[in-house]
């Protein structure tokens, strides 16, 4: 991954590159000699601070998607939810959707304040065993507009895994925002060494969804990130009242599942569109245990069996690997 500076000019190559203080964007630059001198290739000492952090951390899940819109915030809320639902189970919930966190607003911890003790930051606690960090936390208001270069939204989410107190979690479930860029390149490189389970893939069933899911599948398989299966949301809508189906985002490319077909990936499951599950997060619950007869919920926890069962049986070896110059 090729770090920019934070006062770095406008078409620098990164610190990281082989170019690095050797181009023309280089000329005046203050940290043009440091890096010609390749000081600055140096493994980032965070990931392996990191490493260390995260040993207490057992499985690590990313909920990705290249669509914006998809759901993946509302699924990875409801993911910890029901992980947490097990009152033996530590769940840690991290947002890093830096410019859009809606994390806070839907697990109902909207106004909270982080604070900071000897080991570190503390996260704020939905539940004794369900933890959640967000930059939602660190805004003055809701609507404050956080409008920062990447360099800037690196160094946050290396402190949220650096520097937050989780203390011993099953499972981390990291809510990524939408596409493939900076926080997605932080996130997996400041990971690389602390191994993630895999990632979960979040579409809709229309081409135009897939089209962007597709180049996030391409990302993983980049960076050697695991693909623990792909989850089809807003796959029909059943109305709560006659329970008819109807296809409000028709697949008419045969959707996720023939998307899967097409990468050998597994289809995790179908979610229904249900105007509850809005209605829940918007209220800071959570749909599963609102509803829990409802066929997406049923669908819900299909998935989530699946989930469990994969990082039961998968084998951490730390082999996340970026190199993306």
């Amino acid at each position: 991954m090729a770090d920019v500076p934070s006062d770095a000019p406008e078409h620098c190559p990164g610190t990281s590159s082989d170019q690095a203080g050797k181009t023309s964007a280089c000329q005046g630059c203050p940290n043009q000699n440091t890096c010609a001198s390749g000081a600055v290739k140096a493994p980032d000492p965070a990931i392996e601070e990191i490493r260390l952090k995260m040993t207490s951390v057992k499985h690590k899940i990313l909920v990705l998607s290249g669509k914006g819109g998809v759901g993946k915030s509302t699924f990875s809320a409801h993911l910890s939810h029901a992980l947490a639902s097990d009152d033996s189970t530590e769940v840690a919930l991290l947002d890093v959707d830096i410019c859009g966190p809606s994390i806070p607003k839907m697990m109902g911890l909207e106004g909270e304040q982080v604070h900071q003790s000897g080991s570190g930051w503390s996260p704020v606690y939905v539940e004794d065993n369900l933890a959640v960090m967000s930059i939602g936390f660190l805004l003055s208001s809701p609507d404050d507009a956080v409008i920062w270069r990447g360099p800037k939204k690196n160094g946050m989410i290396k402190q949220f895994l650096r520097d937050v107190d989780w203390g011993e979690v099953d499972y981390l479930i990291v809510d990524t925002p939408p596409g493939t860029s900076d926080e997605h390149l932080s996130i997996v490189q400041y990971l690389s060494s602390a191994g993630i389970d895999g990632a979960v893939i979040i579409t809709t069933p229309q081409e135009v969804s897939l089209q962007d899911v597709r180049k996030e599948i391409r990302f993983c398989e980049k960076v050697k990130l695991p693909i623990i299966g792909v989850i089809e949301n807003m796959s029909g809508f059943v109305c709560p009242k006659c329970k008819n189906t109807s296809q409000i985002f028709p697949p008419t490319t045969g959707g996720a599942q023939r998307m899967c077909e097409e990468l050998n990936l597994p289809l995790l499951g179908r979610v229904p569109l249900d105007p509850r599950i809005g209605k829940s997060c918007d209220e800071g619950k959570s749909f599963l245990t609102e509803v829990p007869d409802s066929p997406a919920a049923m669908a819900y926890q299909s998935i989530i069996r699946k989930i469990k069962d994969y990082c039961s049986h998968s084998s951490i070896k730390g082999s996340v690997t970026v190199d993306l110059e």
